[in-house]
């Protein structure tokens, strides 16, 4: 039988956000995958050094609406770094809770997906509906649902009042008694184990060499985690482990996101039952000293990395993000190859991918004369004007 490459997207019913990706297969089987992405560019980075450094926070909050969270504080660890600014430790506490309630948040909603995706949905019904206990203590806490806007450039917006406090820990407990069900769920249900077991196979060799982070390169055996790589806030006094898998598949990737809600469910209720005395937030300048600093945090998909550059002024000469998506891109492509048809959705999205944190601007250059097109910053935004 001949070879055939189709393409998936840019648009296509099965994606949530547009790109392009093709398969070549030799009847069932998936012998050779790529994807381009730019679809979704946003100039983010961009339009960040055209604002300050307040202005760049609710900017780096929607790189993603899934994990703004954490991009607002690894961009506000950036800022403090350079500033020299110490944050007080309730405020480091209470970001550390909201860093692990978006995590639930996050890997709850990737199992519903993950259900939907293999038709099992119960399994999406039930994963959401138990979601909704984190949404709303995150309504709670925060005043919002998404973009949360807790974090702060020096410490958090508001502090967490003793109402807060019971109520989220009440809330906790349930998730993390559902978590332990869907442990059971994921290891036991035959619907779900026929299509997840040996689907989407990539050794940890393979995820070292490719860059892969997160859930995805843990489910491989890999053991890292920033949390506990490049230590932040105050996760050595947490109750929690590192989760890894051998099974180097879909369900692997599947019970090490699960564990890891029973995990942040755990480090959130001892973070509320020890949460420290004192001031939520501090002072900084306006002007940040000139420098240059690297941070980095676990966030739900894996590790995400700020390099910001200051020239001493009140925006930033540079900010570089690296999301977990785009590590985990190559990985991703080894997934499928060998694999059938019929399992390309869920091999791809066990990755948990988001390409709106992720695209980048492509530049295309002719191979004959070595010429690209480069675009100025009042193009794209003419572009952007179009009908």
């Amino acid at each position: 039988m001949a070879k055939l490459t189709f393409p998936i997207g840019p648009q296509h019913p099965a994606l949530k956000e547009p790109e392009n990706l093709r398969f070549t297969v030799d009847g069932e089987v998936v012998v050779d995958a790529d994807i381009r992405i730019g679809y979704v560019h946003r100039s983010i980075e961009r339009s960040c050094q055209e604002r300050n450094y307040t202005q760049d926070l609710y900017l780096c909050e929607r790189v993603c609406g899934i994990c703004s969270n954490c991009h607002t504080l690894c961009y506000s660890m950036a800022v403090e770094k350079l500033a020299g600014v110490e944050v007080p430790k309730r405020a480091e506490y209470i970001r550390m809770i909201m860093h692990e309630l978006e995590r639930i948040h996050s890997h709850m909603l990737w199992l519903g997906v993950a259900g939907h995706e293999v038709g099992f949905e119960t399994l999406f019904m039930y994963a959401w509906r138990d979601r909704e206990i984190v949404q709303d203590i995150l309504e709670m806490i925060a005043g919002n649902r998404g973009h949360y806007a807790m974090t702060s450039i020096g410490g958090v917006r508001h502090d967490l009042t003793r109402e807060m406090i019971d109520n989220a820990k009440e809330g906790l407990v349930i998730l993390r008694d559902r978590a332990e069900h869907y442990a059971d769920i994921a290891t036991t249900e035959a619907t779900f184990l026929k299509r997840v077991t040996d689907v989407g196979t990539v050794s940890g060799d393979r995820c070292r060499a490719l860059g892969a982070v997160g859930p995805v390169a843990r489910a491989s055996g890999v053991d890292f985690d920033v949390r506990t790589a490049f230590p932040y806030l105050h996760y050595d006094q947490m109750p929690w482990e590192v989760r890894t898998s051998e099974m180097c598949d879909v369900l692997g990737r599947t019970i090490v996101r699960v564990l890891e809600v029973i995990d942040a469910a755990s480090i959130a209720i001892h973070a509320l039952d020890t949460l420290p005395e004192g001031d939520f937030q501090t002072k900084v300048p306006r002007k940040i000293p000139e420098g240059e600093v690297t941070t980095r945090v676990e966030a739900q998909r894996g590790e995400l990395i700020y390099y910001l550059r200051s020239d001493g002024s009140d925006v930033p000469a540079r900010l570089k993000i690296r999301t977990p998506t785009l590590a985990n891109l190559p990985i991703s492509l080894e997934m499928v190859r060998g694999g059938y048809i019929a399992d390309i959705p869920i091999a791809f999205a066990s990755i948990d991918p988001c390409f709106s944190c992720t695209d980048r601007m492509v530049v295309l250059q002719d191979a004959e004369t070595g010429r690209g097109q480069q675009m100025t910053w009042t193009d794209l935004v003419n572009m952007s004007k179009m009908g």
